[in-house]
């Protein structure tokens, strides 16, 4: 039985609220989750009341987030716990309590982590009660860890991608030790749910549907730090849903490493497409949006889902990461370049209006001239609505790491180039072809560049910048695209 009271009732932070006046603070903390989780964070209520007589305010915190939509969300989690113990947010990283998420997918992302360590250090000189925490896939490394053990120890503490939902308790922990609290786990089958979360928008939100990835791409770490595939419960999605459309959500992103692969390991196995059926049902709700896709496990099943749903955007993201069959097997991707270029065939028969988008690496160690051009002529064939184009970045820890290189990186650069002006070119005509249309757009912000334009996004993925009141935000509303500028459009109001 469970030992709090929990009220079914309209939050921002999306979880039964608990009256955490009830907990008995005495007794021993609870065993299972997330009630123990509930029970720590009462007790760090206590310590931020006594901040507050002490220091004549309540504590700040500051979450800096590095990295994927799966760290975003893992950061909105972790705004919300400390939201519940009671720390008011802030952008500054001069705080009384910074968590830095932190990325490995590349090496370059683990030298940002230490600068900003540096940075971060002077600040707790002047207020020496701060704390510090690192958490994340680069925690999961142990060499990371033990290099910050040794030259950073002003860091507080450390865990990694696993127990994002322990924040309450490692904090408490910290509070009654002198030393650095570290919690890492190399593994875990647990999924923790009804945990606060304090969403970014009102009006949309990422929702975890599985965590992990059994893919082991030759060039990732994500499967060493984020572990093996494991799916939340279809029931525990929905209800999650529910409740954030009853929030005011109209549009949500289905997140996982691979969400093709959604749900082969529960006890009753079911299909993404048959999870994305359910999730259709949901009255209220007017957009579903998923990533990321492996084109190994995209079946007909999705394809016919999406093709004939009301809801579902008209937009895939589907890594190609290669256009050579050779290539693609050093990098473990289990598909060639003809059943790439089958798949988009049948994609686009099923759903002509589809937006097709992509990530390619250049200069894997393996490639040649002949297989970059391959690549080349798969984007020439497929004609992507927009690439994300990268250089391969060596990441040690990968089978990929050991292999030899057989380009120069003045070749690789020339190769980027030039992949990247045939992207841009075809990019620019394939999403000027709605120029003239009216179409509808969920206004999600101001513009950056020009306080005086709304920014508004197509089911297509593309964005409009068009002029509006900012009350308009977090509505549906029909714009003309006037005029096409590559990756966006200029656009009014209909």
């Amino acid at each position: 039985m469970c030992l709090y009271d929990r009220r079914e009732e309209k939050s921002r932070d999306m979880y039964n609220e608990i009256d955490f006046d009830k907990i008995d603070l005495n007794s021993a903390p609870p065993t299972e989750e997330p009630d123990r989780q509930y029970y720590y964070m009462a007790k760090c209520r206590e310590w931020v009341k006594d901040f507050k007589r002490r220091n004549g305010r309540l504590p700040k915190s500051c979450v800096l987030n590095f990295g994927c939509q799966m760290n975003a969300k893992d950061s909105e989690k972790l705004e919300g716990i400390l939201e519940t113990i009671g720390y008011v947010k802030t952008d500054s990283e001069d705080a009384d309590f910074v968590i830095m998420n932190t990325c490995t997918v590349r090496e370059n992302a683990n030298l940002r982590v230490y600068g900003r360590l540096g940075q971060l250090k002077k600040y707790k000189k002047k207020n020496p009660d701060m704390l510090i925490a690192l958490c994340g896939c680069m925690m999961q490394e142990s060499l990371v860890v033990e290099k910050i053990k040794q030259s950073y120890r002003h860091v507080d503490i450390i865990f990694g991608t696993h127990n994002v939902f322990k924040l309450a308790e490692l904090i408490e922990n910290k509070l009654n030790t002198k030393g650095m609290v570290i919690d890492i786990w190399e593994g875990t089958a647990e999924i923790v749910e009804d945990l606060p979360s304090d969403r970014k928008y009102d009006f949309k939100c990422g929702v975890n549907i599985m965590f992990g990835c059994n893919n082991f791409c030759s060039y990732c770490i994500v499967p060493y730090v984020r572990g093996r595939e494991r799916s939340r419960n279809p029931e525990d999605i929905i209800k999650e849903i529910r409740a954030l459309v009853a929030d005011g959500v109209s549009e949500v992103m289905l997140l996982g490493q691979n969400v093709n692969s959604y749900g082969k390991n529960l006890d009753t196995p079911i299909t993404f497409a048959q999870l994305l059926e359910m999730v259709e049902e949901i009255d209220g709700l007017k957009r579903i949006r998923f990533m990321t896709s492996h084109p190994k496990d995209l079946s007909d099943e999705l394809i016919a889902v999406m093709a004939k749903s009301k809801k579902i955007c008209r937009h895939l993201h589907l890594p190609m990461q290669s256009g050579s069959t050779k290539v693609l097997s050093d990098m473990n991707r289990r598909y060639t370049k003809e059943d790439y270029l089958a798949l988009v065939d049948k994609i686009r028969t099923a759903i002509p209006d589809i937006s097709l988008t992509t990530d390619i690496i250049v200069g894997f160690p393996t490639e040649t001239e002949e297989d970059f051009c391959d690549t080349l002529d798969v984007v020439r064939k497929v004609r992507f609505d927009s690439a994300f184009t990268f250089i391969y970045s060596k990441r040690t820890g990968t089978p990929a790491a050991d292999m030899e290189f057989q380009a120069t990186e003045e070749e690789i650069k020339k190769r980027f180039d030039s992949l990247l002006k045939e992207v841009q070119a075809i990019a620019k005509e394939t999403c000027s072809k709605d120029q003239g249309k009216i179409m509808e757009v969920l206004v999600e912000g101001l513009d950056e560049q020009d306080e005086n334009l709304l920014t508004g996004r197509l089911s297509n993925n593309l964005l409009v910048h068009f002029p509006g009141d900012k009350a308009l935000i977090g509505t549906f509303q029909n714009v003309k695209l006037t005029e096409a500028k590559g990756f966006y459009y200029i656009g009014e109001l209909a």
